[in-house]
């Protein structure tokens, strides 16, 4: 009987104090959408998240993905556009993950509310890629998750002088025909990073290519400098994307080819790229972008989102997920990352492609009509 009475009691104490035969506590869901490949769920999945959980008991990560390319994040622009049309009060994207070109129609279609200067990581990135997106000021409407960048990779045992500039490649490649090898612009960016590379190097019109204004009539001058490419072109081999241009480096079809440095460095960590093939970023430049950070204008949860974006680019975070886990470069500046990060992977990051060589060639991609206006052209004038 006092077993029975001890149980008893044990079980009222336990109801009265509401652990059991009650609604379990409700979680806030914080909910991150993120366009390009499977890693940037998996970074928010299995990295970030956690991490913000731990840090804010009671609040559960929710991320899906939308898919690679301006295509991913045209869905989560499409996603908005329809709950701001729907009139609704809050929405229920609260961070999402953007390309630079979307980035900018978003801000230009009200979509995003400002934040950076609510958070302190905001002051630790002063690129302009901070504030100009392709052309469209999206200055305290984004953060940088990361800049990734393309270089030229080459095998050095096969080139032991690679080229330093546009012009010296060409010249490799009239000696070497079909050792290079590139995407043109079907499959990947890191063709069409070349080639407006290459527009930059020979148009005179790099400046205004990247800042505008646009004029659609400067394209009436861009014949010659699209004939010489088709001219490069027949001395070159060409690659299914940005893997297979790294496949057939891998295999030996070709020794030299454009890449992002990311998914260069990736590749060779896991044995599908020889460990001696080194990286050059060639002159004047080639072009890179960021991926940014954005806070819908009705978020329903704005003080949490801006939480888990100072969280995201605080430099511990960019040390450890951003150049230690991706070999992305981080998306604040690099002299606030590289006090807490291992010698040895800013040593590997920073050496073929040095700070100075980002500073000087690393280029953004046009304002959106002229980078049409480029694809177009490639097709037009140099694919046929």
């Amino acid at each position: 009987m006092v077993y029975q009475k001890i149980i008893r009691l044990g079980i009222a104490t336990v109801i009265a104090a509401g652990l059991i035969g009650s609604p379990a506590r409700a979680e806030t869901i914080l909910n991150v959408a993120t366009a390009g490949s499977k890693n940037m769920l998996d970074y928010v999945t299995d990295y970030l998240g956690p991490m913000f959980e731990k840090q804010n008991p009671g609040v559960k990560v929710r991320a899906v993905t939308t898919g690679p390319g301006d295509a991913g994040s045209r869905k989560i622009f499409d996603k908005l556009d329809a709950q701001k049309k729907a009139g609704k009060a809050k929405w229920d994207i609260d961070v999402a993950v953007v390309h630079q070109k979307m980035a900018g129609e978003m801000v230009q279609a009200g979509l995003l509310g400002t934040y950076r200067n609510d958070i302190k990581t905001g002051k630790l990135v002063t690129r302009d890629t901070a504030k100009m997106a392709l052309g469209t000021n999206v200055d305290g409407f984004v953060m940088p998750m990361f800049h990734s960048q393309t270089a030229i990779a080459y095998n050095p045992d096969l080139v032991k002088n690679p080229p330093e500039t546009y012009d010296e490649l060409i010249a490799w490649t009239k000696k070497n025909p079909k050792q290079f090898g590139y995407n043109g612009i079907k499959n990947g960016m890191s063709g069409v990073s070349f080639v407006v590379g290459w527009m930059y190097a020979y148009t005179g019109q790099a400046d205004k290519l990247m800042n505008g204004p646009y004029d659609p009539s400067v394209e009436n001058s861009w014949d010659s400098v699209l004939s010489k490419l088709k001219d490069f072109n027949k001395n070159v081999s060409f690659t299914p994307g940005n893997a297979g241009t790294l496949d057939m480096l891998n295999r030996g079809e070709i020794v030299m080819g454009p890449v992002w440095v990311d998914m260069f460095y990736s590749w060779q960590a896991q044995g599908r790229v020889p460990p001696n093939m080194k990286l050059k970023l060639i002159g004047p430049g080639m072009p890179g972008q960021p991926m940014y950070y954005v806070m819908p204008v009705k978020a329903a949860n704005q003080d949490l989102a801006k939480k888990f974006i100072a969280l995201a680019t605080s430099p511990k975070v960019q040390a450890e997920g951003i150049v230690t886990n991706f070999s992305w470069y981080p998306g604040i500046d690099a002299q606030h990352v590289q006090p807490t990060l291992d010698p040895k992977v800013w040593a590997k990051l920073f050496t073929d492609v040095t700070p100075e060589d980002l500073a000087s060639k690393g280029k953004v991609f046009p304002i959106a009509p002229y980078f049409d206006d480029i694809k177009e052209a490639y097709e037009k004038k140099v694919a046929n």
